[in-house]
């Protein structure tokens, strides 16, 4: 049985917001990465019992590297999340800036296709909410 923490619903309110501060009053969004992270802890607190993982598609590497994890299968456009339980995928996003490139929208629409779902969260609070709401989870 699926246990889910009480809390996860209050959970989609919870990280630092959009932005970090830099010093003088200047702030920046968060990067993907920090989104990422963030929905990641979020659902690994409030799902013990379900397992997240992400697939190593981006991110800057060499030549050598890249060239390997292309023969070992790693494909442009994959999303980032995925939660086996729920055969759903996930795509982060920047909350502002961040669009679905074609190869993303590609294999969105494959994996639709064969009956997973695909959810692209403009940042962590929207990916939780989403998440959330593809269960049936009320947020309060």
């Amino acid at each position: 049985m699926l246990k889910v923490r009480s809390d996860a619903a209050a959970g989609v309110h919870g990280n630092k917001g959009p932005v970090r501060a830099l010093g003088d009053g200047d702030t920046v969004l968060r990067s993907e990465h920090e989104e990422q992270r963030e929905l990641v802890s979020w659902f690994r607190k409030s799902f013990p019992e379900m397992r997240i993982f992400a697939i190593p598609n981006g991110g800057a590497r060499s030549i050598v590297t890249a060239s390997k994890m292309k023969v070992e299968g790693v494909s442009a456009g994959v999303p980032d999340l995925y939660v086996p339980a729920l055969k759903l995928w996930v795509e982060m996003k920047k909350v502002r800036g961040g669009t679905v490139d074609p190869k993303q929208k590609d294999w969105h629409d494959y994996l639709v296709g064969i009956g997973d779902a695909v959810i692209v969260g403009k940042g962590a609070d929207d990916a939780k909410r989403q998440i959330l709401s593809f269960m049936g989870i009320e947020i309060p």
